[in-house]
């Protein structure tokens, strides 16, 4: 079987400055951890880029040097999570070759649910932004970020995989049928876990059970 490729989303964030070096890399990556976990703590309305600037312990002055305002560094932190999910997926697939179409949607459910459970930031903000607020500015790509359809984002990373991994050609109608998967998957999960905190089990079921009688027949 083709090993599962690592796929890249068609657009990235643009930052002000990307960066060149190890120890650059090694600060924005300081700034994203520190953006996600103050989401936790604060939410969004009361995130800012003084807070995250000393959650990260770096001058403020670094967090500016990448990015405008806190909606072009949380657009940046909701792409490197759909990074991370489909390197998840990614491996999750390479690692049991013999995954039937039932198997793999399982796979792609439970690593999404996964990072609901664990990933600092990721309950407030997966792989889109959250709505601006009043007089809010979108600056250095939020606006395009905002622009796009981060489920149609979703969907097309996830079929990629499915259909490498299953053999299946990734044609217009599996794109369709992915994205309405990820439309219906992403509306349940959000009821699962405002229902309980760690995604009420019944309802985790229950969109498991839709997505394996929608989805498997596509992908066989």
């Amino acid at each position: 079987m083709d090993p599962v490729p690592q796929t890249r989303p068609r657009t990235q964030p643009a930052l002000r400055r990307a960066p060149v070096q190890q120890r650059s890399a090694e600060r924005l990556a300081r700034i994203l951890d520190a953006c996600a976990v103050l989401l936790d703590e604060t939410g969004y309305e009361q995130l800012s880029t003084r807070a995250v600037a000393a959650r990260a312990g770096v001058p403020i002055g670094s967090v500016y040097r990448f990015f405008g305002n806190k909606r072009a560094m949380v657009a940046a932190l909701a792409h490197r999570n759909l990074d991370r999910y489909a390197e998840r997926i990614s491996e999750r697939l390479a690692g049991a070759p013999i995954l039937d179409a039932h198997g793999a949607i399982d796979g792609v459910l439970d690593e999404f649910i996964e990072m609901k459970r664990t990933v600092p930031g990721f309950a407030l903000v997966d792989f889109g932004l959250p709505a601006a607020a009043p007089g809010e500015a979108a600056a250095d790509g939020a606006a395009e970020a905002a622009a796009e359809d981060p489920n149609r984002l979703v969907a097309e990373r996830i079929c990629a995989l499915l259909a490498t991994h299953l053999g299946r050609a990734a044609d217009e109608e599996l794109h369709r049928k992915v994205l309405v998967g990820v439309e219906t998957a992403d509306a349940l999960v959000r009821l699962a876990f405002r229902a309980d905190p760690a995604g009420d089990p019944a309802l985790v079921a229950e969109t498991r059970c839709l997505l394996h009688a929608y989805l498997a027949p596509s992908l066989s």
